[in-house]
């Protein structure tokens, strides 16, 4: 196929979807996959705490150890990026929802969109509170598709408090062991 045939192709389908349309879901995309790249990158500290980081050498693995109150602005600074990458992603779905240029396809995808990121947040919230019920301090749940990364302060899990976590992840979600990661924020004991 020649490149002007191609190029022909998707110009037909441009001229049959709207621009506007294709710009709208690209712009879906790209968020998605910034939301993506911050739940993968978010569990590495951005802040001073990273400066201040302790070394415990235990069971061949390093792990960072942080002062109490470090520990506090950890987490609370994983929640807020939780929720503006969230909020975002919202806002670009809820233009894409309520736009009257959007094809009936896009609305549709985005509303889906929508509901599950509203269970996915309320599925967190669940873990979060379950585990902590556990006798946790703190715990950041992130649900992303069929995975799960599970942040919680501790000053060493011991195996049950692992098979907790992931039945709480399990009963909640339904995501099985595989798919989640348990993070562990040291504090000094």
């Amino acid at each position: 196929m020649k490149p002007s045939e191609i190029f022909g192709r998707i110009k037909g389908i441009c001229k049959r979807m709207g621009m506007k349309t294709i710009i709208a879901g690209c712009a879906v995309l790209v968020l998605c996959g910034a939301i993506a790249l911050n739940l993968i990158l978010q569990d590495e500290p951005e802040d001073a705490t990273a400066n201040k980081l302790a070394v415990d050498l235990t069971e061949d693995t390093v792990q960072p150890t942080l002062a109490a109150d470090e520990v506090q602005d950890y987490f609370a600074s994983i929640s807020v990026q939780r929720k503006q990458a969230r909020d975002e992603a919202i806002e670009v779905l809820a233009s894409v929802a309520g736009s009257e240029t959007a094809l009936e396809e896009a609305k549709q995808a985005a509303l889906t969109d929508m509901n599950k990121l509203a269970l996915e947040i309320e599925q967190e919230a669940n873990i979060e509170t379950l585990v902590q019920s556990k006798g946790f301090q703190q715990c950041v749940a992130v649900i992303n598709n069929d995975k799960c990364s599970v942040i919680v302060e501790t000053t060493g899990l011991m195996p049950g408090e692992v098979a907790q976590i992931s039945e709480i992840v399990y009963e909640q979600t339904g995501i099985v062991p595989e798919n989640l990661k348990i993070i562990e924020r040291q504090t000094d004991a």
